[in-house]
């Protein structure tokens, strides 16, 4: 009977093992998405342990009526599905800052600066190539406070990310 249960819990035990992960310690690239008109973030990702890293894109928007950055960090758990392809989810928030510029008496801008704070979660699938390349495709909804980003955003994004 001894042996029986000491046979099973070895059975069990490996049947639960998970297979090890390959996220790598640095990741450098860029997110390509809606991004409530910030448009492309530049995205870095650093390894936290085998399965879980942190990741923090930025993004920015410079023209004649408005001025603003966002900044994401993201606390993310990754899971390997087969192969080089992994799928993730996360947590996280960040901050803003929106300046307007009302130059042109034409439009609803007026002369205001904003800050503004989020909580955001993340979804996505990525692909590791044997080439320290990792692309993925994401979903991240966002709600904020303050006037310019005070509902629910999605934004959904591909991401090219250099491994090293």
């Amino acid at each position: 009977m001894k042996k029986i249960l000491i046979t099973l819990c070895l059975i069990v035990s490996l049947s639960f093992q998970s297979e090890a992960q390959s996220i790598s310690e640095h990741a450098l690239g860029l997110r390509f998405g809606g991004n409530n008109g910030y448009g492309a973030e530049i995205s870095y990702q650093h390894a936290l342990g085998d399965n879980n890293r942190f990741e923090v894109d930025l993004g920015w928007r410079n023209d004649n009526n408005f001025n603003a950055f966002k900044l994401t960090g993201l606390y993310q758990w990754v899971w390997n599905i087969e192969g080089g392809f992994n799928w993730f989810a996360g947590v996280g928030g960040g901050l803003g800052s929106v300046s307007y510029d009302d130059r042109d008496r034409h439009n609803d801008f007026d002369d205001d600066n904003e800050i503004f704070l989020f909580g955001a979660g993340n979804i996505g699938i990525e692909y590791n190539f044997d080439i320290p390349l990792l692309i993925a495709l994401d979903f991240r909804p966002e709600i904020g406070s303050g006037n310019y980003n005070n509902d629910l955003d999605f934004d959904i994004a591909l991401a090219l990310r250099y491994q090293f």
